[in-house]
């Protein structure tokens, strides 16, 4: 038995990878869900059908989609042309405190003023951050995933530092900033429900990252630049140029994705703004097949596994991490079973030699 690579992949394969990949995963967790004292399928249903049964579920999936979409795209826009970005978490915290500058400085500023500003700036917080680790890969060759994820810690212990100081809450004394003014607040797609217009925020950026990526020649060198940098900087391609410029659009990406969160959901800064949806996010960019439309579905199925999660707690009594361990079976079944397809097995019989004299 040998296993060799595929000289050719069927379109079925994926596919077919995916289904089993769920299969597998019912397979391993129903064994902690039954421990846990509740019927498996009952607590898959949970999961994955009932947050998308009802509108305020949808709402709410949307809801915990919008960061991972912004991190997701992030990280695949610059693991794209090979530029490997680990830091979306401390971009995204640096764009949430640098929305806040103005939410509490020129608190009365109109909302027409105050969100892009607010907007922008998260923006370009997101991009500060994200400035050395590309300067450093781009003029002294120094590994970006290491310095990438040193500055993660860095951009909280940041926050930290500003809550318990300067922007401590003026009223209630505790580590969290005071509440911006009234302009600061994205409002509601729907009035009643929590989903904002931070989402349409990035399905516009899922368009224009895909339009780009799948229709225009600057597409297709950014594929080749990730994909074989050698021949494409032989070929004219300038390589380095577009990571340098793909690491800054990737950190504005995740920052306004923080600024997008405080000004939708939190409308103050907090400590725990980032529920880790940055290292999430280089989940989301590598199961979504670094594209804008698998980005779109794997952080709208972390979404609903999300909700999901909550409404089992409640229901059926089973604990929230539940939720937690069978979205991270799933994704490395996913991860694996996509893996294993570029591969096969060949069997081969030995057959015995004729003619032999006896």
């Amino acid at each position: 038995m040998k296993v060799l690579l595929r000289a050719r992949e069927s379109r079925w394969l994926a596919p077919a990878a995916v289904a089993i990949a769920v299969l597998v995963t019912l397979l391993l967790t129903a064994g902690p869900i039954r421990l846990a004292g509740a019927n498996p399928m009952a607590a898959y249903q949970r999961y994955l059908v009932t947050p998308l049964t009802t509108v305020g579920g949808l709402n709410e999936v949307l809801l915990a989609s919008t960061p991972l979409i912004f991190t997701g795209l992030a990280v695949a826009i610059a693991f794209r042309v090979g530029y490997y970005n680990i830091g979306a978490e401390g971009q995204f915290l640096a764009g949430a405190a640098a929305a806040t500058v103005p939410g509490l400085y020129l608190a009365d500023a109109p909302a027409a003023v105050a969100l892009p500003l607010a907007l922008g700036a998260g923006a370009i917080g997101g991009t500060a951050w994200a400035v050395v680790p590309a300067w450093l890969k781009r003029h002294a060759h120094i590994d970006e995933v290491v310095t990438t994820l040193l500055l993660n810690p860095v951009a909280l212990l940041l926050i930290q530092g500003l809550l318990n100081g300067p922007w401590r809450n003026s009223e209630s004394g505790f580590p969290d900033s005071d509440r911006y003014g009234a302009g600061y607040t994205l409002p509601a797609i729907v009035e009643g429900t929590r989903t904002h217009w931070g989402f349409v925020i990035a399905l516009v950026l899922v368009i224009v990252t895909f339009v780009v990526m799948s229709f225009t020649p600057l597409g297709l060198r950014l594929k080749a630049a990730g994909q074989a940098p050698g021949a494409a900087q032989f070929s004219g391609i300038p390589v380095v140029r577009l990571q340098w410029r793909c690491a800054l659009i990737s950190g504005a990406i995740a920052g306004l994705g923080g600024a997008v969160q405080v000004l939708g959901v939190q409308h103050q800064l907090t400590g725990g703004i980032s529920s880790g949806y940055g290292y999430t996010g280089v989940v989301v960019a590598a199961l979504g097949g670094l594209t804008a439309g698998g980005v779109l579905l794997v952080a709208l199925l972390l979404g609903t596994m999300t909700v999901g999660a909550q409404n089992a707690s409640i229901t059926l009594q089973l604990p929230t991490q539940m939720g937690a361990i069978v979205s991270s079976t799933l994704l490395l079944a996913v991860v694996s079973v996509l893996s294993l397809r570029h591969y096969r097995l060949v069997f081969r019989r030995r057959s015995r030699v004729a003619g032999e004299a006896s």
